[in-house]
């Protein structure tokens, strides 16, 4: 699989919907056909891919690890945490509340490049499992802006923000 990452912005019913259906394949089937059918193709000013830099960024605004626990909120619900909605170790899918994408909004238009620069760079290399650069960290960087942007139009209209990755 490609470990590509995607943040979708989704309305209630909709993420009301993917919380009740009964099982994980049935979560990942709901996501694979509906949502990212109709996001793709007529929603895309509703999602923000991160391609695979979501590792980096979830590294870079956390605690440097990747887990559902790790770094403080709401640094840490930018990407992996949140209710998770998938529990089997193929596919990643965590859901932010409204309240939490508000909280997420209101601190990402404040991190400069700059400093994400310097939280980048203070990620551990070996835990990473791939060299820190400045070709990394660029695109690390650009993809952010897109989730940064999606954050901030989601939490205008009080959306939910679902985070999926393949592994």
């Amino acid at each position: 699989m490609s470990c590509l990452g995607v943040h979708f912005a989704l309305t209630e019913k909709e993420a009301v919907h993917l919380r009740s259906l009964p099982d994980d394949r049935s979560r990942l089937q709901h996501v694979r056909e509906v949502i990212e059918e109709s996001y793709f193709r007529e929603h895309s000013e509703l999602m923000a891919e991160s391609a695979k830099s979501w590792d980096a960024l979830h590294r870079t605004l956390t605690d440097g690890q990747i887990s559902w626990t790790g770094g403080k909120y709401p640094w840490s619900h930018v990407v992996l945490a949140g209710e998770q909605l998938y529990r089997k170790s193929d596919y990643f899918m965590s859901l932010k509340t409204p309240q939490q994408v508000h909280d997420i909004a209101q601190l990402l238009p404040a991190i400069t490049e700059s400093e994400f620069r310097q939280r980048y760079f203070a990620i551990d290399a070996k835990s990473y499992g791939f060299p820190l650069s400045e070709e990394d960290f660029g695109y690390t960087w650009e993809w952010f802006q897109g989730v940064r942007e999606l954050y901030q139009r989601a939490a205008r209209e009080g959306r939910f923000v679902l985070f999926t990755a393949d592994q």
